[in-house]
């Protein structure tokens, strides 16, 4: 067994396999080596220095990524790793009308410090209808079961407001679907951190 140095060229989280630029051999990449499960998508960035075991040097692929670390002077990839990144909160839904029983399709990624690539945000959202009893479902797009993930509502009073937040899965184009329940909401979003 060998440890030897490289660096991120690209991660999977859907497979848990990396492809390694080996220091000692620049002019090509290894691909599909598995990750270390103590990995995830915030340490296996692209350009994150990287400490591959091998088990068997004569078989490149008989190897794990064990561990990743910051790339030198350089400090760590941008962004930074970390499980849930803070950034100024920011509106990304104004106002939105949604008619009752209908979904709406959101962007999250790409503003308001949301970057492309995150798996989640935390967010914020607020909404009001002249129905008593009306809700919000919010999912990632194109949900098998948009009622499975979050919801925000259950209004008491007709023309109130009902007020909710917590962690929210975006999927790979960073997009959220909202659906109104029980009655036409009019819906405003705020983000204020996400997951990549």
């Amino acid at each position: 067994m060998i440890i030897k140095r490289g660096i991120v060229q690209s991660f999977s989280a859907s497979t848990y396999t990396a492809s390694v630029l080996l220091f000692e051999a620049t002019s090509h990449f290894l691909a599909g080596l598995p990750v270390s499960n103590t990995l995830d998508g915030t340490s296996g960035l692209v350009g994150a220095l990287c400490a591959v075991l091998f088990f068997d040097e004569q078989n490149p692929q008989d190897a794990v990524v064990i561990a990743t670390f910051a790339n030198g002077a350089s400090g760590l990839p941008s962004p930074a790793p970390g499980r849930v990144t803070f950034v100024t909160g920011f509106r990304q839904i104004n106002a939105a009308a949604i008619a009752n029983g209908n979904i709406s399709t959101f962007t999250l990624a790409g503003s308001g410090g949301i970057p492309p690539g995150a798996q989640g945000v935390v967010y914020k959202a607020y909404l009001t209808s002249p129905t008593v009893g009306a809700s919000i479902a919010l999912a990632p797009h194109n949900p098998a079961d948009i009622n499975a993930y979050q919801s925000v509502g259950n209004i008491q009073v007709a023309n109130q407001y009902a007020n909710g937040g917590g962690l929210l899965q975006v999927d790979s184009n960073g997009q959220i679907d909202i659906k109104a329940n029980g009655g036409a909401a009019t819906v405003t979003l705020y983000t204020h951190g996400y997951v990549i």
